[in-house]
């Protein structure tokens, strides 16, 4: 018996996606066949559609068509546009549930982590040392690197370890407005980050985002968690970084004292990223994380999807599913003001996807969105944040973020996600720290590609896995890896330079 090679989506769909490649002459579905090669992953029409009709995939539209399209056609770039704006049906709130609760049969979960003073939950236990502008960059290596060449850790094994985080920012930019709030956000973010038991901030300065003004927007005394220098003030880089050594060698015995104990998983709050997104992502790995993200979400904890510019198109989706008008509204409000954001500086919405995504078979930005909204599963929607803004809320959230994956992530991060799942199709190859990050293939051929980069294979859904089954095994890892269990990411040292703060304004 021949193997299905195509796989419908939903009964109102135009198209159906390729399983395998497929040759002139596959069998599509009824009396319709390939009428050309048809890659992995593409769409193929099952009927005809005519120019200017649209293009729909789960059930929704991801485009439309730029001129006829047969029966067993390849359906991609050459006969597929944006369109002309069509309406959504935002039904604001109309999908709101109440508050999530445990299943029959689900037990509370735990994970073993490190409470902090502040209450919050950390998977990690690191000394983090952070740089307040460019011009300190290469001091903050220099620390670490010191740090790590004398062999002092040794005598702590209960410490993860030292992470440097040098940006590119910090001067030649305005001393207030949204760029400075961003980076100011950002930066106090990562410095009381729940994974960081302490941290090291260093500065040259004189630049724009000084020091004493982020102690005094945000409270901070310095002691045993939290430190502070400046190369100018100290006598030159030399004496920074000694100065920057002797400092880390004061924490080190405070950082020592936490020990991992058992915490309710409501205290996870996990990132979910997707990048070098396939035809499979919206069909594998993205609503399997779902799954996950909804089992977390029933245990009382967060789950945050972001990517502002990878849910244009699927906006409604998700205002559906809002608390309330005003929750579902920022969602709308986001839009418009990447619309207007993109306007300004000579792009557009459909910019994106990138490339590889269109190699991998996605077309518009409508379809890759669709197939990104699903990591967010199906809870309702509790509260929509600014970049890198505290997440105060239990539940499912979303945080306006650029869809670039380490910007998208650093502001995950510094909103208090303290672990994080990451769906690729084509092999992203992305870790974070202080955050650990699970790497999840949609697809068997990259998996298998790249093992030593992947945590969990997804491709299997396709092979008949149920999403259910693969939600719970990525819930299970989740589970592992913020009790210290290693990513793989991890075991290949990734995270340094994955520091990305979002740059919005203009650089002077």
């Amino acid at each position: 018996m021949t193997t299905k090679k195509t796989l419908r989506l939903n009964p109102q769909d135009n198209v159906v996606v390729a399983t395998a490649d497929l040759a002139a002459g596959t069998p599509i579905e009824g009396d319709v066949v390939a009428i050309a090669r048809v890659p992995r992953s593409h769409k193929v029409a099952t009927r005809p559609i005519s120019k200017g009709e649209p293009i729909r995939k789960f059930g929704q539209i991801i485009g439309f068509a730029s001129t006829d399209i047969n029966p067993g056609e390849w359906v991609h770039e050459k006969n597929v546009t944006m369109g002309e704006d069509f309406e959504r049906d935002y039904a604001f709130a109309a999908e709101a549930k109440p508050k999530e609760t445990l299943l029959p049969g689900e037990t509370p979960a735990f994970f073993n982590g490190f409470r902090r003073a502040d209450g919050r939950a950390g998977t990690r236990n690191f000394i983090g040392i952070l740089s307040s502008v460019n011009c300190s960059a290469t001091a903050v290596d220099y620390i670490a690197e010191e740090i790590n060449r004398s062999g002092i850790l040794a005598d702590y094994p209960d410490i993860d370890g030292i992470v440097a985080l040098p940006h590119s920012q910090g001067c030649g930019m305005a001393g207030k407005g949204e760029a400075f709030d961003v980076l100011s956000r950002t930066q106090w973010g990562y410095a009381s980050h729940p994974n960081f038991a302490a941290t090291l901030l260093v500065g040259l300065g004189c630049e724009v985002f000084q020091i004493p003004r982020m102690k005094e927007t945000y409270q901070i005394a310095e002691g045993e968690h939290f430190q502070s220098l400046t190369i100018q003030e100290t006598g030159g880089t030399r004496k920074a970084v000694e100065a920057g050594v002797a400092k880390i060698r004061e924490m080190l015995p405070f950082v020592a004292r936490s020990r991992r104990e058992p915490i309710s998983a409501s205290e996870l709050s996990l990132a979910l990223q997707c990048g070098g997104s396939d035809g499979y992502s919206g069909l594998t790995a993205n609503p399997a994380l779902g799954v996950a993200a909804d089992m977390l979400v029933r245990q009382g904890g967060t789950a945050i999807l972001s990517e502002t510019p990878e849910i244009y198109g699927a906006e409604h989706l998700l205002t559906r599913r809002a608390e309330s008008v005003e929750v579902g509204q920022k969602i709308v409000d986001l839009i418009a003001w990447w619309d207007e954001y993109t306007t300004r500086n000579g792009g557009e919405m459909n910019n994106n996807p990138s490339p590889g995504n269109k190699a991998g078979g996605l077309t518009t930005i409508l379809e890759k969105s669709l197939g990104a909204v699903a990591k967010g599963g199906n809870s309702t929607l509790r509260g929509v944040y600014r970049y890198a803004e505290r997440i105060d809320r239990k539940g499912f959230v979303y945080m306006d973020t650029p869809g670039y994956d380490p910007v998208a992530a650093t502001g995950q991060v510094a909103g208090g996600a303290n672990i994080l799942c990451f769906t690729t199709g084509r092999g992203s190859a992305y870790g974070g720290k202080p955050v650990p990050s699970i790497k999840l293939a949609t697809n068997n051929e990259l998996y298998a590609r790249m093992t030593e980069d992947m945590d969990i294979n997804c491709g299997d859904v396709i092979d008949g896995v149920s999403l259910e089954d693969k939600g719970r095994e990525i819930f299970e890892v989740i589970l592992d890896v913020a009790s210290g269990k290693k990513s793989k990411s991890e075991l290949l040292g990734y995270g340094r330079h994955e520091f990305v703060p979002w740059q919005i304004g203009a650089v002077m």
